[in-house]
């Protein structure tokens, strides 16, 4: 296997998203778990996105493992590697972007490496170094309260310049819609002056076309999936990789029942699990019995088998930010979480156990918690759902065929859990 492009991301659910962006532009995707093991089969294919769970874990943890993939994927032909990042840059003053940044720069060799979260597709946008959300900026959206990892600060020069070992410097809208020369040429500036990364503005997606062209030039990048976006245009135009169609579930469609899981709180999770209500059985968990296991993931079993002949179910343990608030007060923030994540994560087991082959998970530590459980090693892109959530086919399973959609909290519309169901019906 010769690659055109590594990625490592840095949560599961945001590897399905650039995955995603990939093949949606032409390349054979595949997105593994972890680091692949010798024996697991992989087709040959264009791009490999390597999925972790660092996001949040402590920073010298993030990099050792953020390390081992980059050496993986360069071992086999991958010259460019992105660091996929959350497009709202999820990270506290300790880390983990500039820590895995630093490390990996150090590993090739890269002086100022180019940085952008932006993503207009879905709203994410980076003018003058300050991160959009839609029409306000970060601090202002709802993300400033986010449970784990709080964005209380818009201007991203300043949250990368926290957490780096060296300065942050910032190439400007103007110098991006001069294209490709002229944002390597402010970049080099910037590491001249000491600068080890520098935030890239972009508010359309030409401007994510220059900066992929531009990044390329270089071994290493951080982003989104819009980032994701402009290297897979790029390599298309330089004629390093072509563009290909998605035919993974059209040629081998996978039959048997069909559930849901939902663990995200968002607000948009909420309004599509009160949506889904209209269409199919709901079961809304009680978070503090979760806290215990067993009892409550056996009562949710207990629920679906006796439906699943029926049609698909959804199973949700997302709560009000009052409720989550209370619980995490009562429990500690991570022992609530982890409970409640590794229930989800028991009973997504325990459902394909009972016959289900198809399976739509929403929230993102839930789908780590849930492919983990599943010991799946690896994924085929199918096609969209919903903007930056695909159809994933599981390669290597030991449950045999399974098609799952993973996507985080705030993808997807209102009707998202129906649409997802519609595609890998």
């Amino acid at each position: 296997m010769s690659l055109a492009l590594g990625a490592i991301a840095d949560d599961y659910t945001g590897a399905s998203d650039l995955a995603n962006t990939l093949a949606k532009e032409g390349l054979r995707t595949v997105q593994t778990i972890g680091i692949p093991a010798a024996g697991l089969d992989l087709p040959e294919v264009d791009a490999v996105v390597v999925s972790l769970k660092i996001r949040s874990v402590a920073a010298a943890q993030a990099v050792e493992r953020a390390r081992a993939a980059d050496q993986w994927l360069r071992a086999r032909g991958a010259a460019h590697v992105m660091y996929k990042i959350c497009s709202t840059f999820d990270s506290t003053d300790a880390g983990n972007i500039g820590p895995v940044l630093d490390a990996l720069r150090h590993d090739v060799d890269e002086k100022s490496v180019l940085v952008t979260p932006a993503f207009p597709e879905t709203g994410r946008t980076v003018y003058q170094g300050n991160l959009f959300v839609g029409a306000v900026p970060l601090n202002e959206s709802p993300l400033k309260d986010h449970p784990l990892n709080p964005m209380r600060d818009a201007n991203l020069v300043r949250v990368l310049a926290r957490q780096s070992m060296a300065a942050v410097g910032s190439v400007d809208l103007a110098t991006v819609a001069r294209g490709a020369d002229a944002i390597r040429a402010r970049n080099a500036a910037l590491s001249q002056d000491g600068a080890g990364a520098a935030i890239a503005d972009a508010v359309f997606e030409s401007d994510l076309e220059a900066i992929g062209a531009a990044a390329l030039a270089q071994r290493l990048s951080v982003g989104a999936s819009g980032l994701g976006l402009g290297l897979a245009r790029g390599l298309v135009a330089a004629g390093t990789a072509r563009r290909h169609q998605r035919t993974v579930l059209r040629d081998r469609p996978v039959e048997g029942p069909a559930a849901c899981l939902a663990g995200s709180c968002s607000r948009a999770t909420l309004t599509q699990i009160a949506r889904a209500e209209e269409t199919m059985p709901v079961l809304r968990l009680d978070p503090e019995r979760l806290m215990s296991r067993v009892a409550e993931t056996h009562r949710a079993l207990a629920w679906a088998a006796a439906r699943l002949a029926d049609g698909p179910v959804l199973i949700a343990s997302s709560g009000s930010p009052e409720v989550v608030s209370a619980l995490q007060a009562r429990h500690g923030r991570d022992a609530a979480g982890q409970a409640i994540e590794q229930s989800l994560a028991t009973i997504a087991e325990g459902l394909v156990e009972l016959g289900v082959r198809r399976l739509v998970v929403a929230g993102g530590e839930t789908s780590g918690a849930v492919v983990d459980q599943l010991a799946i090693p690896a994924f085929e892109l199918g096609p969209e759902i919903a903007a930056g959530v695909p159809a994933l086919r599981a390669l290597g399973s030991p449950h045999g065929e399974l098609l799952l959609a993973l996507k985080s909290g705030n993808f997807g519309g209102d009707r998202f859990f129906a649409d997802a169901l519609a595609v890998l019906a």
